[in-house]
């Protein structure tokens, strides 16, 4: 075999399932051409980032495209995919503890009008998000490196977002006193985990859990607690 062979069969083994019908059939939405492009770039630099960062265990093609990308952008089905598409006013949303970027770039790839912030407290992995965002020629995407315990009490980021997608960071109390001082009245909160408002992903068919939080009245100053409390001493 030649070497343009062994790197044609390597791409070939990098190409995510397009799974148009199953977008469609389960979300009534399915992304274009070019929102496909940067799925694809998304996926191939995340497993390259993978050999440094250890970024994601889910690095198999079919189970990439399930659990992070479809599930990312199913958490949004609460709030009607085809509105936000078409959203005049930018939402604000803020993607608190994103690891490897989720689900807040599969978001940000779904709709330009959603603006993201990419929230961290390890420095390496926003270095590398910020080199991915480049890659990815997304616009609607920032970064920021911190501890929501600080940014919640920060007047620059207390009571600014539309959005807060909070997914695999701890309890749910815990998740919820992380987001809610961030968002604005009327806000909503985004918990990928749960035991409320469940559904079933479309190829293992395994159970997902989302919790929706509607933010109604301000936020106690109390709250955030300091970085640790929240998750020492859960409400």
């Amino acid at each position: 075999m030649t070497i343009s062979e062994l790197m044609n069969d390597c791409e070939e083994m990098q190409l995510l399932p397009k799974m148009n019908e199953v977008w469609r059939s389960s979300l009534k939405w399915q992304p274009s051409e070019g929102q496909q492009q940067q799925l694809q770039k998304l996926y191939v630099e995340i497993l390259k980032g993978n050999e440094r960062f250890n970024l994601t265990r889910i690095t198999e093609r079919s189970d990439f495209w399930e659990k992070h990308l479809w599930d990312s952008i199913a958490g949004l089905v609460y709030l009607d995919l085809a509105k936000l598409v078409e959203q005049k006013k930018p939402l604000r949303a803020i993607d608190i503890g994103t690891g490897a970027g989720f689900p807040g770039i599969p978001v940000a790839i779904f709709s330009q009008a959603i603006e993201v912030t990419l929230l961290d407290s390890i420095r390496k992995k926003i270095t590398f998000l910020e080199d991915l965002i480049n890659n990815l020629h997304l616009n609607n995407i920032k970064t920021l490196t911190g501890r929501a315990e600080d940014l919640g009490q920060d007047k620059r980021y207390r009571q600014s977002y539309d959005l807060a997608l909070v997914r695999a960071v701890g309890r749910a109390t815990v998740a919820a006193e992380y987001s809610l001082p961030l968002l604005k009245i009327g806000g909503l909160a985004i918990l990928y985990r749960g035991h409320w408002q469940n559904f079933t992903t479309p190829l293992t068919h395994s159970t997902r859990n989302c919790i929706y939080l509607r933010k109604i009245i301000p936020t106690s100053d109390r709250f955030p607690r300091k970085i640790g409390v929240p998750t020492q001493k859960p409400l």
